[in-house]
């Protein structure tokens, strides 16, 4: 019987969410993951995107690894590694599609129909992987120390030319005067979480009609389209937030968005892949943004 990965993948999700455990959130203590998230990355560094980062980030946490590097089972043995034995993989995803040939039944000309489909293939962290030498060593950078403010972030942010308010105790971005409020910098805890609501607030700034055009046909407050786009908003920052090296604690209001988002998980099998693939795109926006304004002299 053929595996639904669509399925599988949202299932083990919604598992996370129904325990209280968001998969994108911190789950690691020790070495390279102390007091920050960092983002999955393949043998070669580059970082994994969207549902992937969302999986890995899930079976770290699961299994307690502490390393961000992938290998595939051949990627280790041509570097010279060896999986050991016993150990099970972790599996991810690529997209890819195939085109199929159609004779049309009324006109009898032929037509292509371009079929999208979900390939999967096994990874393993390189702490299940013996002979990597120092390829991979595990690194000791320290926390963000408290109330420090991040200049990566700070020229990020920036950078966006989004126009962010501060003032208030509320964090929103007011679609119809296109403007992000936020409470002032120093009512949050620490600055990893004054940057994680701005982030999620600027992720929202992207769904604009000017930018990204993202709306999932929301209506009113509190549906489905408002749940898929705050789910958006929630790995977006999730993703901005690891590529800041920053590590947030969860706000306290999230415990109510978890039911919305299990309602809309449980509805649609793509749901998640959907709304990490937005994230995905507005993180890539944001980050443009940014290296657009640090290239301007």
């Amino acid at each position: 019987m053929k595996t639904d990965l669509y399925q599988s993948i949202t299932d083990r999700i919604v598992a996370s969410l129904e325990q209280g455990v968001r998969p994108w959130t911190k789950p690691w203590s020790g070495t390279e993951m102390e007091g920050r998230i960092v983002l999955p990355k393949r043998g070669n560094g580059e970082a994994y995107r969207g549902i992937n980062i969302l999986m890995l980030w899930g079976a770290a946490q699961e299994r307690g690894f502490r390393a961000p590097s992938w290998l595939t089972y051949r990627q280790a043995q041509a570097m010279g590694g060896q999986v050991r034995k016993g150990e099970t993989g972790s599996m991810v995803v690529f997209a890819s599609s195939l085109t199929r040939t159609e004779t049309d039944s009324g006109s009898g000309e032929e037509q292509e129909h371009r079929i999208p489909f979900l390939k999967s293939y096994t990874v393993f962290n390189v702490e299940q992987i013996d002979g990597l030498g120092d390829a991979f060593p595990l690194s000791t950078e320290p926390a963000l120390q408290a109330f420090a403010r991040s200049e990566r972030a700070e020229r990020l942010f920036a950078a966006t030319g989004a126009d962010i308010r501060h003032g208030g105790n509320r964090a929103f971005y007011q679609i119809a005067d296109d403007y992000v409020q936020m409470p002032p910098a120093e009512a949050f805890r620490d600055p990893a979480s004054y940057y994680a609501v701005l982030a999620h607030e600027v992720t929202h700034w992207t769904r604009h009609e000017s930018r990204l055009d993202r709306s999932f046909g929301r209506k009113r407050f509190g549906d489905e389209g408002y749940a898929m786009e705050e789910l958006v908003a929630e790995l977006g920052s999730a993703f901005l937030s690891a590529g800041l090296d920053l590590t947030p604690e969860p706000r306290e209001d999230h415990a109510s968005y978890i039911e919305n988002w299990l309602r809309v998980l449980k509805g649609d099998k793509r749901a998640i892949f959907t709304a990490a693939s937005h994230a995905q795109r507005a993180a890539d926006f944001l980050i443009g943004r940014g290296e657009e304004g640090e290239a301007q002299p």
